[in-house]
């Protein structure tokens, strides 16, 4: 499964309505560390298919209003979201051990 672009306008039903725990990476284009952890997302993703999480990116300069909804102030910014609601966050580059060891504890 390739990663989710989420938006502003499908945030809730792709996030908020998942039966599923969903990460949400928030990112920008401009941002060097988000640029060192996207592939590592993207290798996540497929390691992950077929198990019961969604892995997701939101652009914060293009979606703002879902950003400042959870206040995101420092990108990458990684956050699980179950039920509807963020219960972890991670702040910044964390290597593929890590971010693995990040999703399991809540699968």
């Amino acid at each position: 499964m390739a990663e989710i672009t989420l938006t502003d306008q499908n945030f809730e039903a792709e996030v908020l309505q998942s039966s599923t725990p969903v990460l949400v990476d928030f990112w920008a284009s401009w941002c060097g560390p988000c640029k060192q952890l996207g592939p590592v997302l993207e290798e996540v993703a497929k390691e992950y298919e077929g198990k019961p999480v969604k892995i997701a990116k939101l652009n914060v300069d293009e979606n703002s209003a879902t950003a400042q909804k959870y206040g995101i102030q420092s990108i990458p910014s990684l956050l699980i979201f179950k039920g509807g609601q963020p219960v972890d966050q991670s702040l910044g580059f964390i290597p593929k051990p890590q971010l693995k060891a990040f999703i399991d504890k809540h699968l």
